[in-house]
């Protein structure tokens, strides 16, 4: 089976159809699945975009909105996660995933689905350690904290996914799971990411919620985005008892941009005898029914239950009658049934709305997920009051610093070497979410400006899609073990995709500022591009090891939330 994986979407939905159909003719296969790792962007229309955490004049409509109202269908199924640009009001709609158009699944803040007789699991967002132990509080219209802390990664969907014993075929998360890049070509990464060092060195980069779950679900494949860089891993996992050593294949791709490595197919052996279609998964659809009673819809820190003495239970690990049970509130039918539908009325070009409202809406198809298992719809149940200690939920401003947060005094974060949440406390220093975005941007400048004077005054020749060759082959550095896994499939190269968003107009200062980032990627000047190719370093001698930043406090640079913009 030919599975092509992507990794920041960013709404281009469009470009990636294009590339996937580009491939199957040149090479002469057929995509089975395409999956995508999160920044998916499904925005219905302008309402949605207030929702996104991007700077305004970073709001663009891309192309979702046309295989929400029917105007295209995706030709090949699709599954994603969320990132950290996303349309949450519209994701909120569907905490355990549903169709958000038709052909495309999106999996949930957590989730597992069957294609093919293939396991499939997802953890949607970033993880922050300031939110980790809320629960799912946010409603929009959202304010300036909640419209980040929604796409935070929260404990009780990790602890619903170490519940799980059944073997993964493939995981995907947004950001990286922690310590990933040591199994890896670390000089590579550091190479095309200067910016990374402090970070790698001291081993803080990544989720170490997401390790956790690598450790604890050993998939066969681990596919992230985020960091807009190609780089692969083998990491050989201790033996659990007399078992075999299991191996996971990680692979994280850039964003959809011309010439960047965006897009990879990978061959993925069926399983005889399996449903064709896109079916639930028994295990999984257990473990929320088992787990329901723990949801929570306040801001307030909780922990899962553990093996301490003060739980009567802490296994939600689901028994083969919870499994059967399963299937027969099913009606014996674990395919994914085809149910989507409209919520909210899609963008129309010839009718903009600039001035449309956030919308709250719960969606038909986890009405009836919930209906038909006994679980509780968490958005409604949080727009009614949810907990007790919820209130309105709309235009509170929570305190997101855990020092001043219910419990947290007593109840530590569980992963004490993380830093991610530092930023959290007041200063006067620090940067807003714009000043960041434009800050990030602004750190390749130098580069950018020294491509542009180099092509100045010169033509980029016109070269079709055919006569330029973008390496993409997944080469994978040898497993830190005696043992060795198998042989990866051979993989295919990418075509170089043109770019669908339309150029903004700013002022030319303003766009040699802005170049790099997303919305404004577009091949604005052709000699740079080709100059600049998948390699992100530019010129050796223009920038040092790490990135000359703008701030008067540069030590925020370590701790400011990075839910910007990362090139």
């Amino acid at each position: 089976m030919k599975i092509a994986v992507e990794g920041c979407c960013h709404g281009e939905l469009d470009k990636i159809y294009e590339t996937i159909s580009y491939l199957e003719e040149k090479e002469g296969v057929k995509v089975d699945l395409l999956l995508c790792c999160g920044d998916f962007q499904a925005v219905r229309n302008e309402g949605d975009m207030k929702c996104m955490a991007v700077p305004a004049k970073y709001r663009m409509m891309q192309t979702f909105y046309k295989y929400y109202s029917g105007e295209k269908k995706a030709p090949v199924l699709t599954i994603f996660i969320g990132g950290n640009h996303e349309a949450s009001n519209h994701l909120q709609e569907l905490p355990y995933g549903g169709w958000v158009a038709p052909n495309i699944y999106y999996l949930g803040y957590a989730g597992v689905v069957r294609y093919k007789g293939i396991r499939i699991g997802g953890l949607s967002g970033i993880f922050k350690s300031h939110d980790y132990r809320k629960g799912h509080h946010e409603l929009p219209p959202y304010n300036s904290d909640t419209l980040r802390s929604v796409y935070h990664i929260r404990n009780i969907e990790v602890f619903k996914l170490k519940q799980i014993h059944m073997p993964i075929d493939i995981f995907m998360s947004h950001d990286w799971p922690r310590g990933i890049y040591n199994y890896g070509s670390t000089r590579e990464l550091l190479r095309k990411k200067k910016f990374l060092r402090q970070e790698v060195e001291t081993n803080t980069l990544g989720s170490p919620a997401a390790a956790e779950l690598l450790a604890h679900l050993q998939p066969s494949y681990w596919f992230s985005a985020h960091l807009h860089v190609k780089f692969a891993a083998l990491m050989q996992h201790p033996p659990k008892g007399n078992a075999a050593p299991r191996v996971t294949k990680f692979l994280s791709l850039d964003k959809c941009l011309p010439y960047r490595e965006f897009l990879q197919i990978v061959d993925v052996p069926e399983r005889p005898g399996s449903s064709q279609g896109l079916e639930y998964d028994p295990e999984w659809l257990a473990i929320l029914k088992a787990t329901n009673s723990l949801q929570r819809t306040t801001p307030h820190p909780w922990n899962p239950p553990e093996n301490n003495g003060l739980h009567e239970r802490w296994d939600f690990k689901p028994s083969e009658e919870a499994m059967m049970q399963v299937i027969e509130d099913l009606s014996g039918e674990l395919a994914v049934p085809d149910n989507f539908s409209r919520t909210v009325p899609p963008y129309d070009p010839n009718k903009p709305q600039p001035h449309a409202t956030p919308s709250y809406n719960t969606n038909p198809q986890t009405t009836e997920l919930c209906a038909t298992l006994g679980l509780t719809d968490i958005y409604a149940w949080s727009g009614h009051g949810g907990d007790k200690v919820q209130g309105s939920g709309v235009g509170e401003e929570e305190d997101d610093d855990d020092e001043n947060s219910i419990g947290s005094v007593d109840e530590p974060s569980e992963y004490p070497t993380d830093i991610s949440g530092l930023s959290n406390s007041f200063n006067p220093d620090e940067i807003t979410i714009e000043d960041e975005w434009e800050e990030e941007v602004g750190e390749k400048g130098k580069e950018e400006a020294e491509s542009r004077s180099d092509s100045k005054g010169d033509k980029a020749p016109t070269l079709s899609v055919g006569e330029i060759h973008t390496p993409s082959r997944m080469v994978l550095p040898k497993p830190k073990s005696d043992e060795s896994p198998t042989h990866l499939p051979n993989l295919m190269n990418l075509p170089p995709p043109t770019h669908s968003t339309p150029v903004a107009a700013h002022p030319h200062s303003e766009a040699e500022r802005e170049g790099l980032c997303e919305g404004s990627d577009e091949d604005a000047t052709a000699a740079r591009i080709l100059k600049r190719t998948s390699d992100e370093s530019g010129d050796p001698g223009s920038r040092g090891t790490t990135p000359r930043i703008k701030r008067r406090n540069q030590v925020i640079y370590t701790t400011v939330e990075d839910d910007e913009c990362e090139d």
